[in-house]
């Protein structure tokens, strides 16, 4: 009798244990062998569940790898204006004298059509032409050739109230080259700038031929 009720306690404790766990019914005790394979349909079943999360992950590496790579690669192209071609300026040949209407035997020429002159040597100019003014009416500068009698470089007209002749070159009577106005006629002399006058004064000699022609 007593081993009973001992069986008959058990049981009732049992059922106690299993009820404040929450579970209304008892729970069959499976053998080693259905837990086992219960076991690794749970394992099955969580790893074919977490492998596509791992798959996706992977793609969206790749496709973030593959967009960052394309980024780099990626070049800006610019275009470069060619640059204008520079050219040197060639220089100019000197300019030639004009040929003078005077003979090979003339030093200094002198034209009044033109209101030129040169200095020339054994035919060639040297230099020139010049401009030059001549005689007024009623002074005009007659034509022909002559020859340069004598020089003064800080002559005075007496003739006309001690008027300033710089560089006096005279070659017909009381006519002479000099520095004059070139825009003011004369009373038959020659007028040249200073520049020209210095030269005529420095070039020409006395005995020189000088032609006048119309």
């Amino acid at each position: 009798m007593q081993v009973r009720k001992l069986v008959i306690g058990a049981a009732i404790a049992a059922t106690a244990l299993l009820s404040a766990c929450g579970t209304s019914q008892p729970q069959p005790v499976l053998a080693a062998g259905s837990q086992n394979s219960s076991t690794q349909t749970t394992t099955s079943t969580t790893t074919s569940t977490t492998t596509p999360t791992t798959t996706s992950s992977a793609a969206e590496t790749s496709t973030s790898s593959s967009t960052s790579s394309t980024t780099k690669t990626t070049t800006k192209t610019t275009t470069t204006k060619p640059k204008p071609k520079t050219t040197t300026p060639q220089p100019q040949p000197p300019a030639q004298p004009s040929a003078a209407p005077c003979s090979a035997a003339a030093k200094a020429c002198i034209s009044l059509s033109t209101n030129q002159s040169w200095l020339m040597d054994n035919g060639k100019v040297v230099y020139g032409p010049v401009k030059i003014t001549t005689g007024r009416p009623g002074h005009l500068t007659p034509p022909g050739t002559f020859r340069v009698q004598w020089k003064d470089k800080d002559h005075k007209s007496k003739e006309f109230n001690m008027a300033p002749m710089p560089y006096s070159v005279f070659f017909n009577g009381g006519i002479a080259f000099h520095q004059g106005s070139l825009s003011v006629k004369s009373h038959g002399c020659i007028h040249l700038s200073m520049a020209a006058a210095q030269k005529y004064f420095a070039s020409l000699s006395v005995g020189d031929v000088v032609e006048v022609v119309r």
